[in-house]
């Protein structure tokens, strides 16, 4: 009696372990579960179906691949050498792709030099810059190459219990239309967090006060926003010189106490893909809400003598661009994000649309006003949206660039110490190598009475540092079958560095192996081996720390 006790204990740990109930019936049943169409959540389902478990990939939208097929172009590397294992490889078929001579429709090969932090060693095997239409052929190959259903359009039911967990462990997760999907392991690749925080998992949004981490560039940052900066004399009013007559929309009044916290986000963008040649190029169109006062600040800052930069034209193959922030007024719209992260889906529309106005209105304001000098409309009337990307959304990016949502508070924060290495972890699943960049937060008026941004923060000088794998996953306490390689565990100014694409692949793939190491342990992701962990990254040539 005993012995038949204790294996009917053993059975029902290995079930609230893995997040199954061998009683349920479910039509959607998978050993591992990755929500986010994202390039971490393409390459966490790559992984898994690699290492031999079922999988799928949910999509909430109509758009697969993040960022990086959504204009992304210009990849946010910092140290290359540091990228391993499938992210290494995808852009290695980027670079198979462009060397086949059909893909150079609208430009000789020999003729296209990129430009920026994304530049290519001669004779590498791999490529950092690439159309949006290209990225996702590679996204779309790899599906299609390891079987992996994907199911698109399905979102977390937001309005009801759409995660259901027994004993610490997600059973399965309810979708909108009804649909439940059952598994061992889940993965949130998302760039909300939502299936995360429905978990009941903690986070943090915002920016943590200085004292939170002992973070010197945390917190209201009025000290390090230089770039991107307005000159002095930029008056705030709309009507200036007369404060009565009330502040410009996405203006305060200040910016807050040095150092302090706030629930406040880096702005958000579309990363543009504009062209140049005219039979591929559509021009920019007036908005049909477009708002002239909008532009206010922009037309102070050309009559105070300002011209340019406005954005950015980083050259990708076939004569096309990434287009992002750049200046003090210009793709981010600043301020007018902070209800995103913790929003439901119409809150999170509206913001996604109001951004897409302003910047479809940026980009016509700059090619066609009256009060932009012909200089100016000369350089934006030459470039336009490409006929050949976006094709299914009017040509226009349809993925919004969500810098920073939620961050989880897991078993490790990683923190601006451990970029710089003052402080390091002893399980990396990965490495970071890019400058702590936090884009501007908010517009305030200074003590002159001018107005100026804050928040933006760009600190680098370090080498590439490991981040540990306590940053994927949660308290044990709070979900033992759940991790999170996007929406991680990290500080405002810590996930400003980790916050890159190729980052995100990383970890995606790091995720994905502790994920099936778990379920071949029946173990929870805490408590899996990591030297085993450690094993199997550095097998599939992931880079955990750099070599002396």
């Amino acid at each position: 009696m005993k012995t038949l006790l204790l294996i009917s204990l053993f059975f029902t740990s290995l079930v609230s372990l893995s997040g199954k109930d061998q009683g349920d019936k479910q039509d959607n049943d998978y050993d591992v579960v990755v929500y986010g169409g994202t390039s971490a959540g393409i390459i966490a389902a790559v992984q898994a179906a690699k290492m031999g478990k079922t999988v799928v990939l949910i999509v909430p939208d109509g758009h697969l691949g993040g960022l990086t097929t959504g204009g992304l172009g210009q990849t946010d590397i910092g140290n290359k050498q540091v990228i391993g294992g499938l992210a290494r490889q995808f852009y290695e078929r980027i670079a198979k792709k462009y060397n086949r001579p059909e893909a150079w429709k609208w430009q000789k090969k020999s003729d296209y030099r990129s430009h920026g932090q994304s530049l290519t060693e001669k004779g590498e095997s791999t490529m950092w810059t690439f159309e949006p239409s290209v990225a996702l052929e590679v996204y779309r190959d790899l599906i299609r190459e390891n079987n992996i259903p994907v199911v698109m359009n399905e979102r977390l039911d937001l309005k009801k219990r759409c995660v259901v967990k027994k004993n610490g462990a997600i059973r399965r997760i309810l979708m909108e239309s009804g649909k439940t999907f059952s598994g061992g392991m889940f993965i949130d690749a998302s760039y909300e967090g939502d299936l995360m925080a429905r978990s009941g998992v903690s986070y943090f949004v915002g920016r943590e006060g200085e004292e939170v981490y002992h973070e010197p560039l945390n917190g209201v940052r009025t000290r390090q926003a230089i770039h991107h900066q307005f000159p002095d004399g930029i008056d705030p009013y709309r009507k200036k010189g007369n404060p009565e007559s009330g502040l410009l929309s996405g203006i305060n009044t200040t910016a807050g106490e040095e150092g302090s916290g706030d629930h406040k986000v880096q702005a958000y963008c579309f990363r543009m893909c504009l062209t140049d040649v005219p039979e591929n190029r559509i021009p920019f169109e007036k908005p049909a809400n477009y708002d002239e006062q909008q532009y206010a600040l922009l037309f102070r800052l050309i009559e105070k003598g300002y011209y340019g930069p406005f954005c950015t034209f980083s050259a990708m193959p076939n004569r096309k661009t990434d287009s992002n922030n750049n200046g003090p007024f210009s793709t981010d719209f600043i301020g007018q994000n902070y209800a995103y992260p913790d929003g439901d889906y119409e809150t999170r529309e509206k913001i996604l649309r109001a951004h897409e106005t302003y910047q479809k209105g940026l980009m016509w304001t700059l090619a066609n006003h009256p009060r932009v000098p012909d200089s100016i409309r000369r350089v934006f009337s030459r470039w336009g949206l490409p006929k050949d990307e976006f094709t299914d959304n009017g040509h226009w990016p349809d993925q919004l660039y969500v810098r920073e949502a939620r961050r989880m508070i897991g078993t490790l924060v990683m923190t601006q110490h451990h970029c710089t290495q003052d402080s390091t972890v002893s399980r990396s699943v990965g490495m970071g190598a890019y400058t702590m960049d936090s884009h501007n937060i908010q517009r305030y008026v200074n003590g002159k009475g001018w107005v100026k941004n804050e928040g933006d923060v760009q600190v680098g000088g370090f080498g590439p540092y490991p981040i540990g794998y306590g940053a994927i996953i949660p308290k044990k306490e709070e979900c033992t079958n759940l991790l999170v390689p996007v929406c991680l565990s990290a500080s405002h100014i810590a996930y400003g560095s980790i916050r890159m694409e190729p980052v995100f692949m990383i970890l995606g793939q790091s995720a994905a192996t502790a994920a099936c190491l778990a379920l071949d342990s029946h173990t929870s992701v805490q408590d899996i081996d990591y030297d085993r962990l450690k094993e199997q990254l550095l097998k599939d040539k992931q880079i955990l720390y750099t070599r002396k």
